[in-house]
């Protein structure tokens, strides 16, 4: 919960974006920069405390005070230099300057952000909340440049807090997001499970700290992002093995296999990687994962996800993934996958998300719940899904009418989290589908509703002309996803019939 304290700290440092977009700065840019700096003056208020100072972050230490000596082009000669040194460790140091470059190109700017701004703080003495809840705001901000695409890292945090409210991780569990953004999930079942199970024992800290909490992430800036939002709230150390992982998640089978999966993975529905020529010209290719422990080789990204997750959770292990619609009604591979899904898994609660909570529009999305159990093959693990319609008559905007938890409460209450499923009760916005219902539908579609939206039916209930002009656009967007989807289904199925 924002402080007073964490609402200075962000104004100080958002105070001086403004400055630098003038000189082509982006948001998430500057974030970025943040994130170096912010680093290298918390390992040297470490590596020089009095008491207990940390040996382990003395290159870091001396760094900063290099920094804090030069000027001009010498200033910008050893920022340069400090970024590609420690982009070259294998630690979670090396992790957070990776590819790193310096976006500020002007040396009196960036010797006033780090003397003015980041200098006279002194951010190890800030409460962990303090500083990890500023460097979330700043990541909120950075989500809000839609130009740099920064949103579709960025899950909600209201949508994340009710999602591990749903499946109450404990510090026994290994929790892993495979697609960790800039780590939002991690962070949120952390602090469930600090809340909610006291003081730790040192090898429960160790254990979490150590690997039992991990991500992984493809895109270098993102997960920079996330091992310094670990880092600020108190999750594993500077110089020790990274918690999260860059790499393509989904190019191996898994490493390990955690008893809790909590994601949202890419919006993008082809995987694909950029091949620069001898020219210099740039191309991207699309990637066919051919995985043995895959149901079906797919080139939709979402679907593969699905797949991945579906193979690297434990036994008995729970998962909630966000997923966008086209993943429930797709033909070909997405029917095979969800009969798979539906017979081998406990696919128990399915949540319809509504449009305007993300910043990444033109997806309508859901939430899906389910449970990794034993093999039986000769009875399905599905008995029920549990459907809440959270979408119809529901309309949000990241201003105006922002998402909030106590949105949500009502069908945290209706999940029943920690009791059994056979407790349940069917509402007007939550229906059960027995497991012979959903299979009987055409393709095993699962994009179900009921409801009808009151505001389409009653003059009085006409919405503001913004939330409708923003409804229809992410309705044409939908829409030529799901063109976009007949298409390369169409296209795949032609690549793989016998030519004539």
């Amino acid at each position: 919960m924002s402080t007073p304290e964490t609402r200075r700290l962000v104004a100080k440092l958002w105070n001086y974006c403004d400055v630098l977009r003038d000189d082509g700065v982006s948001t998430i840019d500057y974030v970025e920069q943040l994130t170096f700096l912010l680093f290298l003056k918390m390992g040297h208020e470490r590596a020089t405390r009095r008491s207990f100072p940390d040996e382990s972050l003395k290159p870091v230490a001396n760094a900063w005070q290099t920094l804090l000596d030069a000027d001009g082009e010498d200033l910008e000669d050893e920022y340069n230099h400090i970024l590609r040194r420690f982009g070259q460790r294998e630690d979670t140091l090396g992790v957070i300057f990776r590819k790193a470059q310096n976006k500020i190109q002007d040396p009196a700017k960036l010797k006033r952000l780090i003397v003015d701004l980041i200098d006279k703080e002194r951010w190890s003495s800030q409460g962990v909340d303090v500083k990890g809840d500023a460097y979330e705001e700043l990541l909120a901000k950075g989500a809000e440049d839609i130009k740099s695409g920064a949103g579709q890292y960025f899950t909600p945090r209201e949508l994340i807090a009710a999602m591990v409210d749903c499946l109450q991780p404990g510090p026994d569990d290994t929790i892993s997001d495979p697609a960790c953004g800039t780590g939002g999930f991690l962070l949120a079942a952390y602090n469930y499970i600090q809340r909610h199970y006291g003081e730790l024992t040192p090898e429960q800290r160790d254990r979490l700290a150590g690997g039992g909490i991990s991500g992984t992430e493809l895109v270098d800036g993102t997960a920079r992002l996330a091992a310094m939002n670990m880092l600020l709230h108190g999750i594993g150390k500077p110089t020790g093995q990274s918690l999260i992982e860059v790499r393509d998640a989904l190019a191996e089978s898994p490493r390990n296999y955690p008893s809790v999966v909590l994601a949202n993975p890419p919006f993008g529905r082809k995987s694909s990687i950029t091949i620069v020529g001898e020219d210099g010209r740039a191309s991207r290719e699309d990637i066919e994962y051919n995985r043995q422990d895959f149901w079906v080789t797919t080139k939709n990204k979402q679907l593969n996800f699905v797949q991945h997750i579906a193979s690297m959770l434990g036994i008995p292990g729970r998962a909630a993934v966000v997923l966008p619609d086209n993943v429930l009604f797709e033909g070909g591979a997405g029917e095979t996958i969800r009969r798979r899904l539906l017979k081998q898994f406990d696919v128990h609660t399915m949540l319809r998300l509504p449009t305007g909570i993300f910043y990444a529009g033109g997806v309508k999305a859901n939430v899906l719940f389910f449970d990794k159990q034993p093999a039986r093959p000769d009875e399905p693990w599905t008995k029920n899904l549990w459907v809440y319609d959270f979408r119809t008559g529901q309309h949000f905007t990241l201003k105006q009418n922002r998402l909030t938890r106590e949105h949500l409460n009502d069908f945290v209450e209706c999940y029943r989290p920690g009791e059994p499923r056979e407790k349940r009760e069917e509402t007007e916005r939550f229906k059960p589908f027995s497991y012979e219902e959903l299979i009987a539908r055409d393709k095993a579609n699962l994009d179900i509703t009921w409801l009808k939206d009151p505001s389409l039916e009653d003059a009085d209930g006409l919405l503001p002309p913004d939330v409708i002009a923003r409804e229809i656009v992410e309705d044409l967007q939908a829409a030529l996803a799901e063109f976009t989807a007949v298409a390369e289904a169409l296209e795949q199925a032609k690549d793989r019939s016998p030519s004539e």
